[in-house]
């Protein structure tokens, strides 16, 4: 997000008044986008905070789709009528 704007990670953070390590982890990630720092990219960026979390919960439903298929789980029977 920072390259078109010809930011670095030090000035974007200074920007969502952050740390530069805060944002760093974010960028690698190695942390979730929470959504308060949606709302820091939001006024910063002008990208709405809704649009983050939803590409973030659909980033984590990926990654846990793909921990499940190894899951040895089965289907509960349905309630008897």
């Amino acid at each position: 997000m920072i390259k078109p704007y010809g930011m670095t990670v030090m000035s974007d953070a200074d920007h969502l008044q952050v740390t530069r390590s805060a944002l760093s982890t974010l960028m690698n990630c190695n942390a979730r986008l929470t959504p308060l720092m949606a709302m820091r990219f939001e006024k910063v960026f002008g990208i709405s905070a809704a649009t983050l979390l939803r590409m973030q919960l659909w980033h984590d439903l990926t990654r846990a789709r793909l921990k499940a298929s190894s899951l040895s789980i089965s289907r509960v029977p349905p309630p008897a009528k």
